[in-house]
């Protein structure tokens, strides 16, 4: 018999138990459905991750110390912040920061560990946040730590509901500070919530907060604006220069990090990609169960059909046709599955995206992966049963009943 001859039979044995057929390929419809579908929702996760992330600021370079440095967490200083701004060429602008947990009440509310910023003027131009209503507090404010404040999104809802909190009076601590300004609505990211936070001038936090720090002018991180992607590396070179020659540390040990949006994207999808293995451990699993059922069915189909297979052998097929035939059968379950599936696991991206609250993104390359793997499934769950149908005397085969 010619392939096609024997692709015929094998569809029409498939043909004749429709019902069975097509619940034999649901398993491989769920697996290569869940396999598209998991890595659509990872693939959304690892997507919004860095969306947010750089929503902090483009170019953005982060100065901070170096974990796991002793006393690095005292290495960085105000005037750090203003040797940059002063020496380093490529730059838009520079925001160093430090902060501390303050209670804060105003509008007849009081608010308890309410993280207080403390930053520069360039802070809002550095970090691509923008006002809500109002404005941001100036150098000249800065330099001569005039108590002023700009509420965070969220923090201006809990003290002052739907009224302009401009121009009202909140107290930080036992300070008291004017409101000249609200930013935007910016939500969660990574664990900060930035609508939670009150935001002041870097030198009042010196002045007022300063003995619950390390130092009177230590700040927690610089940040700095580069001019454009192309000069990032020209700009992190001269930062480490810099504070190279400051801190005095040889450059094989600095006290001190300089890293991009793109390092911390990294690191975040490095933590998502265990997150992504086990998404794809479990719709490989859930295809593997689908295989087995249809190793399950083809062993019965050959008990069933023991003396169709004695007939067609005393009639002239090689056992190698009736191998084929029963392998076709099961190749043919798997693909019609996995293009069930396919279809299936679009469709379930687009769905999981437009009605759930979790992005989801479509990944092209998991279709041909999860189609291959269902094919695969086929021929390896297949070739047993096929194999014990071909190894059937034909003449025990006729006689059975």
């Amino acid at each position: 018999m010619t392939f096609y001859e024997t692709l015929g039979v094998a569809w029409e044995g498939l043909a004749l138990n429709k019902a069975r057929s097509l619940l034999t390929t649901l398993g491989v419809i769920i697996g290569v459905a869940s396999v598209i579908v998991m890595l659509g929702v990872s693939a959304g996760a690892e997507a919004a991750i860095a969306e947010r992330i750089n929503s902090l600021g483009a170019d953005l370079i982060i100065v901070g110390p170096m974990r796991g440095v002793p006393g690095a967490a005292r290495t960085l200083v105000y005037d750090d912040a203003l040797a940059i701004a002063e020496n380093v060429r490529g730059i838009n602008g520079v925001s160093a920061e430090q902060f501390t947990t303050q209670d804060v009440s105003g509008g007849g509310t009081l608010l308890e560990a309410i993280s207080v910023l403390g930053v520069t003027p360039d802070f809002p131009a550095v970090r691509d946040y923008r006002l809500l209503t109002g404005r941001f507090f100036t150098a000249e404010e800065n330099d001569r730590k005039t108590k002023v404040a700009v509420l965070g999104y969220g923090i201006s809802q809990d003290l002052f509901g739907a009224e302009d909190p401009f121009g009202q009076q909140v107290t930080i601590g036992s300070t008291r500070f004017t409101v000249v300004g609200v930013m935007q609505p910016k939500g969660v990211i990574a664990d900060v919530d930035y609508d939670g936070r009150v935001y002041i001038p870097l030198s009042v936090v010196f002045q007022k907060f300063s003995s619950t720090m390390v130092g009177a002018d230590r700040v927690r991180t610089i940040y700095v604006k580069a001019e454009s992607r192309e000069v990032m590396d020209s700009v992190i070179a001269q930062i480490t220069a810099l504070l190279v020659e400051r801190h005095d540390v040889e450059v094989s040990q600095p006290d001190f990090s300089v890293q991009t949006q793109q390092d911390i994207i990294a690191t975040q999808e490095a933590t998502t990609e265990a997150f992504r293995d086990l998404l794809a451990w479990v719709a490989g699993v859930s295809l593997l169960v689908g295989g087995i059922g249809i190793m399950n069915i083809m062993l019965v189909s050959v008990t069933e059909r023991t003396r169709e297979i004695g007939l067609r052998q005393a009639l002239g097929a090689r056992p190698w046709d009736v191998q084929l035939q029963f392998l076709l059968e099961a190749v043919i379950l798997s693909l019609v599955g996995g293009l069930a599936g396919a279809v299936g696991g679009i469709a379930g991206v687009y769905l999981f995206g437009s009605l759930g609250t979790m992005r989801t993104e479509l990944v092209p390359a998991s279709i041909p992966l999860a189609f291959g793997a269902a094919a695969i499934v086929g021929v390896f769950f297949g070739y047993y049963p096929a194999t014990q149908a071909a190894r059937l005397d034909p003449i025990e085969a006729l006689r059975r009943e």
